[in-house]
């Protein structure tokens, strides 16, 4: 519910799902600008925005068997839209380099993404993810979150 309300602003909200036939075939989870931490593993220096206008890409799945139809791309363009609504005028997200195939990386570069910088072991940081258990790695993950940026 947290993440819910952090997607919310001016009574728009930029988290959305993706249901068919009463089956849920994905997500996009979307931060509001200005209602996320900018934290170590951002670089807004980077960025040539103000950051109080970049929301972010927190999470998206689709399931296994709904991949390759287009549906995280609505997602993603209905999140856009949201945040545009909001008043933001950028996204970032800290993409997952060894997903497979680096789907992740191509997906949001596809859409417009840059990258901004690589960041090894991000999901190894034992505060902000003490039980992150990764399915590469295991408990201590040592894969590389590329920060990237997408401008509307």
């Amino acid at each position: 519910q947290s993440i819910v309300d952090k997607g919310n602003s001016n009574g728009i909200n930029s988290c959305f799902v993706a249901i068919e036939s009463g089956r849920l075939l994905g997500f996009r989870l979307t931060y509001a600008a200005g209602q996320w931490p900018i934290d170590l593993w951002c670089t807004p220096n980077r960025w040539g925005v103000d950051q109080s206008q970049v929301g972010y890409f927190k999470c998206n799945t689709v399931a296994s068997d709904a991949r390759g139809k287009g549906i995280g791309g609505l997602l993603l363009n209905a999140a856009i839209g949201a945040l545009k609504q909001q008043g933001a005028i950028a996204g970032v997200s800290h993409l997952w380099q060894q997903s497979p195939h680096n789907s992740a990386v191509r997906y949001f570069t596809k859409a417009g993404g840059v990258l901004i910088k690589e960041h090894p072991d991000r999901w190894n940081n034992t505060l902000e993810h003490p039980d992150y258990n990764c399915v590469l790695c295991g408990p201590s993950c040592h894969c590389v979150a590329c920060e990237m940026l997408l401008i509307f």
